[in-house]
């Protein structure tokens, strides 16, 4: 699959300013323009509402699941004042992704 140069993100803004039928409406008009890479960016974005809230919209969408693609990252865990990334906190992350994505 080719995907388009740019994605549409979840970011703060699905699940604090947005929320399901808008989140439907952008990203049915970013796929309209050509997106076919949606973001639900980290974990700690609206307590990971902004993944749900962007799954809910896939799934009333009905896109077939090959046609898109989504990624997520992780923020790390704070240590004092460094944050940090490792093995048991990044597969923690990966677990509650994949469970809020569904």
């Amino acid at each position: 699959m080719k995907l388009s140069e740019l994605s549409l993100g979840a970011w703060v803004t699905f699940a604090t300013s947005l929320m399901l039928r808008a989140a439907v409406q952008c990203m049915s008009a970013a796929r309209d323009a050509g997106v076919k890479f949606f973001s639900t960016n980290a974990e700690v974005y609206a307590g990971g509402q902004a993944e749900r809230i962007m799954v809910a919209a896939l799934r009333e969408l009905g896109w077939p699941r090959a046609s898109y693609v989504i990624s997520t990252s992780s923020s790390g865990t704070d240590r004092g004042p460094t944050r940090t990334l490792n093995r048991k906190y990044l597969l923690g992350a990966i677990d509650g992704s994949l469970e809020r994505l569904g």
